[in-house]
């Protein structure tokens, strides 16, 4: 395996970057820094039928939402449904830095995308986004009728941080009883708050994400040890993962979180749900944004897209 040579270049002037870490900056800051370098490297937004903010409920106040139409969406189709949460490690991220992702997946796969900002840490640490994640996803399914979405077809997904979410989102749903998305679409998750696996140290260093950089998210979102072993914060943990949704799991092949997105989607099939792995060797965590600069990312976005088209029956 070695690294995608428009990686290569990328990670060169990350190095030559007068910016700081995220990790060495407060949140606030980081948030900023995280929002504007997003710019430097996404595709242009694409063309969308409607982009608009709505509210729904959650359990501590309203939860802002950006929903998306797909471009040429016929008025009164009741369209499949893409819930998604972003990534940047519970602290950093919103509806902007995502905003030409979730156009993508909207036109890509032909679907309605509710995109949540759900509260970050420090201000509200663990496990309030996972609050936010899963009251936003009961509301859309709740209001389907009156949001134009079927029902029926209704799937979760983020990156990151937002892939945790979306896991945790899915185990909530068979625990409690409560109608479960149809599918499960994780981009390079975060599973398994120990961090033990080989990965983060073999890529712990000089791939954007880092030990540093993962510890600071981890320690503003799970202040508490314990929390680590919390299911709703390691869904690798979680007793049970059978009965879930089918799930389309990718990883990149420089991210420190490769070996716990791997052994989830193992586990995921080892337990007998229906489960798509792929893995993307020469990429680095977070390149699925990246599609001004990296073609590769593009490719992997198309591959969402597919795997969304086969759940809603396209």
């Amino acid at each position: 395996m070695s690294l995608d040579p428009q990686v290569a270049v990328l990670l060169e002037r990350v190095k030559r970057s007068p910016l700081p870490l995220v990790h060495e900056v407060p949140p606030a800051v980081a948030r900023r820094l995280y929002l504007d370098t997003r710019a430097l490297t996404s595709p242009p937004a694409p063309e969308v039928g409607a982009a608009r903010l709505m509210i729904t409920p959650g359990p501590a106040g309203p939860v802002p939402i950006r929903a998306y139409l797909p471009a040429g969406a016929p008025k009164g189709e009741a369209l499949p449904a893409l819930v998604y949460f972003h990534g940047g490690g519970w602290v950093i991220g919103d509806l902007d830095t995502h905003d030409v992702l979730c156009r993508q997946l909207a036109n890509g796969a032909r679907c309605a995308v509710f995109s949540v900002e759900y509260r970050l840490a420090p201000e509200a640490p663990f496990p309030a986004a996972v609050d936010d994640c899963i009251a936003a996803t009961r509301h859309i399914m709740e209001k389907a009728g009156e949001l134009g979405v079927d029902p029926r077809r209704v799937a979760v997904g983020g990156d990151s941080a937002g892939g945790n979410l979306a896991a945790v989102v899915c185990i909530d749903a068979r625990d409690t009883g409560r109608p479960a998305p149809c599918f499960q679409l994780l981009v390079y998750p975060a599973t398994d708050q120990r961090a033990g696996f080989p990965s983060h140290v073999a890529n712990g260093e000089g791939y954007l994400l880092t030990r540093k950089s993962m510890a600071y998210f981890r320690g503003h979102y799970l202040p508490a040890e314990a929390d680590w072993l919390d299911w709703r914060a390691s869904p690798l943990l979680a007793a049970n993962l059978s009965g879930l949704p089918p799930a389309f799991v990718l990883t990149a092949g420089y991210d420190p979180l490769v070996d716990e997105g791997r052994a989830y989607a193992e586990r995921l099939a080892r337990e007998g749900v229906k489960t798509q792995y792929k893995e993307y060797p020469g990429m680095v965590h977070g390149f699925l944004l990246m599609g001004g600069v990296l073609d590769t990312a593009n490719a992997a976005v198309a591959d969402c897209c597919s795997a969304m088209r086969d759940a809603f029956g396209h």
